[in-house]
């Protein structure tokens, strides 16, 4: 019995946590054609979500100015439902989909693509374009409904889909192939602590910087070796962990003040890719070392419907393994997010529906 209201966080616009309502009379959305309803039973969270509550992405002639993530084409719109991590259940269906559907678990590909080739250029996301996994219901596409077939937890498989995505097409974008070493920056979030885990499942090499209270449980991840950030000069901390042994590719997610010695710690004719900039978005760059190195620098966001297949299968066949740091109930999602912005934990952490909290989230609670 699917009931005509539901339990949603709404973000009503840009600014502070207040701006996140918890709601319990959201109309339930009805899946159209092609698309499936889901009742939701967990969501991770993410970077982009606070990013984009705050409007921190800026513009390119302003960017301190408040932007949503699709600069200055936004499809944003309040209220909104955030939330791209959805795992959850398929308990209807839409025009030209199968019923055989209904029942099935399934994790959520967040990305809207809007092109039918591997062009991320007009990307767009679940939770931002359209609504999103912090609530009961949740309508998809059919064809982003995919299931996984492995024994974990739903709150578990909450923890993968936009980091590890996010992680695969960074390390698509730089072409990263086995036996290359990879330093990742921000090692014990979500995208970083997927990098690292991503690496190994290639067959490359990952090299890990992090704060010292995490060094231990980002070896414990797979990292080779791990840099502590802020203690001592960094490309000497790196060339010490890989025992002088160059870096191919940086993966970075947090830039900030590290970004210059990032690009010194790299190889001639290495490779810098970038999916973040939690330590700082605006940075000093000296275009000797690009030029004088013949570096190459990339941007990526997301990923492509082929990475998302390679990261179910990374899933299934045990390749990558969940890193679930705790679970909050939906109802009391200003703690949530509060403790993801502290980042005083490994991997990730996810919200659950009250209805669902005794058999999905208080397993794992916080």
């Amino acid at each position: 019995m699917i009931p005509a209201t539901m339990q949603a966080v709404v973000l009503t616009g840009h600014g502070g946590l207040d701006r996140l309502e918890h709601r319990t009379d959201v109309p339930v959305p009805e899946p159209g054609p092609g698309e499936v309803l889901l009742e939701v039973s967990a969501c991770g969270m993410n970077n982009t979500d606070v990013w984009v509550r705050e409007g921190a992405y800026g513009l390119e002639e302003d960017p301190v100015a408040v932007s949503t993530w699709r600069r200055g084409r936004s499809t944003l719109q309040f209220p909104r439902i955030q939330g791209t991590d959805t795992v959850g259940s398929v308990v209807a269906v839409g025009a030209g989909v199968d019923e055989a559907r209904v029942g099935e678990r399934v994790m959520v590909d967040f990305s809207i693509y809007n092109r039918d080739d591997d062009s991320l250029a007009d990307i767009d996301y679940l939770g931002h374009g359209r609504d999103g996994g912090y609530a009961e219901y949740q309508v998809v596409p059919a064809d982003h409904a995919h299931v996984v077939r492995r024994d974990i937890d739903d709150a578990e498989l909450a923890t993968f889909s936009c980091a590890y995505l996010t992680g695969e097409h960074m390390l698509d974008r730089a072409r990263v192939a086995e036996g290359e070493r990879v330093l990742i920056t921000g090692a014990s979030g979500g995208v970083g602590s997927g990098l690292v885990q991503l690496c190994r499942a290639r067959g490359a090499i990952p090299y890990a910087v992090t704060s010292a209270g995490k060094a231990d449980a980002v070896r414990a991840i797979g990292a080779e070796g791990v840099v502590l950030r802020g203690e001592g000069d960094l490309v000497e901390a790196v060339a010490e962990a890989t025992g002088g042994a160059a870096i191919d590719v940086v993966a970075d997610l947090v830039a900030g003040d590290l970004f210059n010695d990032l690009l010194r710690v790299l190889r001639p004719e290495g490779r810098y890719t970038t999916a973040g900039a939690i330590g700082g978005p605006v940075v000093q760059l000296d275009l000797r070392t690009v030029y004088l190195k013949h570096l190459e620098l990339h941007g990526s966001s997301q990923g492509t419907r082929a990475a998302f297949r390679r990261l179910v299968g990374y899933i299934e066949s045990g390749a990558v393994r969940p890193l679930l740091a705790g679970t909050y109930r939906l109802s009391q999602f200003h703690d949530a997010q509060r403790a993801f912005m502290a980042k005083g934990f490994v991997g990730n952490l996810v919200v659950v529906p009250d209805a669902r909290w005794d058999e999905v989230g208080a397993p794992h609670a916080a």
